[in-house]
């Protein structure tokens, strides 16, 4: 089956470890191309392109400041990953709360 394009949603767009790398930079709040470039070790080209896959799905937002343009976060476009991994948290909390359980036992048993 043909993979889709990365273009096409915000779960393709952060397949790529890299944009992940320059999503995690905006956290912080707005960078230049130049920024994440220095940041990332990659070349000019490199991070523009990724920039402008995030930006085609919206997670991330440009706006020009003079000679440069900034690039931000856009937090809204992340929810529907953020609501895809809360339908496994629960299931991972409770699995936890099951190994804390077990993790007791043993402790006592060992007493």
């Amino acid at each position: 089956m043909a993979r889709a394009p990365t273009t096409t949603d915000a779960f393709n767009a952060v397949a790529e470890p890299r944009r992940r790398q320059i999503l995690d930079i905006l956290i912080g709040g707005e960078r230049s191309v130049t920024d994440l470039v220095d940041l990332l070790g990659l070349a000019q080209p490199q991070v523009s392109k990724h920039l402008r896959v995030l930006r085609e799905v919206g997670l991330v937002d440009a706006r020009d400041d003079g000679r440069q343009r900034l690039y931000r976060l856009n937090g809204h476009a992340l929810k529907p990953i953020h609501d895809w991994v809360t339908k496994y948290e629960q299931t991972w909390s409770e699995r936890f709360e099951q190994l804390d359980a077990v993790l007791e036992e043993l402790k006592n048993e060992e007493e």
